[in-house]
């Protein structure tokens, strides 16, 4: 039976500054155990202007004493795609782990929009789905376990999101200076 964790909140932040954020989550002092992000693939539609992109992502994570011997590493590689359409104000992002498939697999989907009432915010709809084909009793422990998990560090989530949109809200206020070319030596 497959485990589902769903829930909807919002960031007090326009959708365009969140969809910014998701892209510079990482490091934050709420997600130590991201290694590294890559972006392996980038392309936009040329005909509705959709950024696709796809991202591997290393998490080191802590394995329960019951389960040590079931895995080789507390690493995983998570792939995310996503896809930003900037016309409707919607973005729509995939991750899935594809190592450690065999004890769980976990799929996230988190869909970003702007808030159909207020402009100045942006609803965050949220649904993971856990997996184990490991079998010998363990399947629901193992599920149950992600489930919980999952609940409690999508509240740190939340808290880096909002760490990176306050720095970013920081940085708006205070633009840079427009760049000036340097003046001519007066050799």
């Amino acid at each position: 039976m497959v485990k589902v964790y769903q829930h909807t909140f919002n960031y007090d932040h326009p959708w365009s500054l969140v969809t910014v954020a998701y892209w510079l989550r990482y490091p934050n002092p709420f997600a130590s155990h991201v290694l590294s992000t890559d972006v392996i693939e980038r392309t936009v539609d040329p005909t509705t202007g959709v950024l696709h992109t796809t991202r591997l992502i290393l998490k080191r994570g802590l394995v329960p004493r019951w389960a040590q011997g079931l895995m080789k590493s507390n690493e995983a590689y998570i792939l995310e795609e996503s896809d930003i359409d900037p016309q409707t104000g919607t973005m729509v992002s995939v991750t899935r782990n594809i190592t450690q498939k065999r004890v769980a697999y976990i799929e996230e989907t988190q869909t970003l929009r702007r808030h159909p009432d207020d402009p100045e915010r942006t609803q965050v709809k949220l649904e993971a789905r856990f997996l184990s084909n490991l079998g010998w009793g363990l399947t629901s422990k193992i599920e149950a376990f992600c489930q919980r998990r999952f609940a409690k560090s999508s509240t740190r989530s939340r808290l880096g999101m909002s760490y990176i949109l306050e720095r970013l809200r920081e940085t708006s206020k205070f633009p840079a200076a427009p760049w000036r070319p340097a003046p001519a030596s007066s050799l």
